[in-house]
């Protein structure tokens, strides 16, 4: 085994033992394919008010301007695939998977930061960074390279072993590594993500019209939620798993083995009327940690009040 290949044996395995599901290396250099759609994507603005989308251009497509001199994207997925979804009734009010627990960004931070520390210890020198959402980088696109899975017909990361319930963090390193080969996309002809989407957000395959998901109307959106979207939120009040929950590649989705994404023992117990009524005391002790805390207390009671009249027409 050369010197390559034992340091990037060394970086996966260490990988693995901090609780990542997979790792994989790609060759730090500038992302010629996605330049062009990334321009096309933002010119028919389907970032919609996602100002952030539109900065940092060509930091987004070469991470070598972000770490100078890098060599190596080491990209890292944790799987947060719940025991349960909190949402058991027809009228319940739904959150994102991905939400349920403690906000994923702490979670892999603290990963990615022993990650990085463990490759300094043992290879010597090495200047990186490791971010996780953090900076202009297309993470989708380098687990993508890395062979790690595919980016589905619905813009999102699919693994063969475990479906698309993944977070996604690198570590991007002045260090020469072995790369791994991109993987085969395995779509094939299925279009149920398309055809499952309310708000018609993916408008094609392989590009969503972020400014007409439900997503970014719970989440990213400031302002009153738009009424022709009205009735098609499906219950959903933080995110949306409808394209992903219809993908058949999360058949092969299995509950994690991070306890921090556990839900809130109190959250599993919410009803309807919680939800409603909750206060801001009650929002602060149960969300404390978690992804929701992005839309605050007053983004998250007007998205009830929107979905609100849907319930209760259904439940009717």
């Amino acid at each position: 085994m050369d010197r390559l290949e034992k340091r990037t044996q060394l970086i996966k395995a260490k990988a693995a033992a901090l609780g990542f599901d997979f790792c994989g290396i790609s060759k730090a250099e500038f992302l010629e394919e996605e330049a062009p759609r990334l321009e096309a994507w933002l010119n028919r603005q389907m970032h919609g008010k996602m100002g952030y989308m539109a900065n940092h251009f060509d930091k987004r497509l070469d991470p070598r301007r972000l770490v100078e001199g890098a060599k190596s994207v080491v990209t890292v997925l944790l799987n947060y695939y719940p025991e349960k979804t909190l949402a058991q009734d027809a009228d319940d009010y739904k959150i994102s998977k991905y939400a349920y627990g403690t906000d994923y960004h702490f979670v892999i931070k603290d990963k990615l930061k022993e990650l990085m520390a463990y490759v300094q210890e043992e290879i010597g020198e090495v200047d990186g960074r490791f971010f996780v959402d953090s900076a202009p980088v297309m993470d989708k696109v380098w687990a993508k390279r890395s062979g790690l899975g595919w980016v589905g017909k619905h813009t999102n990361l699919i693994t063969r072993e475990m479906g698309s319930f993944v977070f996604i963090g690198e570590l991007i390193l002045d260090l020469e590594l072995t790369p791994d080969g991109p993987m085969a996309d395995y779509c094939g002809t299925c279009t149920r993500c398309l055809d499952a989407c309310p708000t018609d957000a993916i408008t094609e395959p392989y590009v969503v019209d972020g400014s007409k998901c439900i997503s970014y109307f719970t989440i990213e959106l400031k302002d009153a939620i738009p009424d022709e979207v009205r009735d098609k939120f499906d219950n959903w009040i933080f995110g949306c798993d409808i394209c992903q929950d219809v993908c058949p590649w999360n058949r092969f989705a299995r509950p994690h083995q991070t306890p921090a994404f556990d839900p809130n023992p109190a959250l599993t117990e919410f009803s309807r009327s919680d939800w409603e009524e909750i206060t801001e005391e009650i929002f602060q002790e149960i969300f404390r940690r978690s992804a929701v805390k992005r839309t605050k207390l007053e983004g998250l009671k007007r998205n009830i009040s929107f979905v609100k009249m849907e319930v209760d027409r259904n439940t009717d």
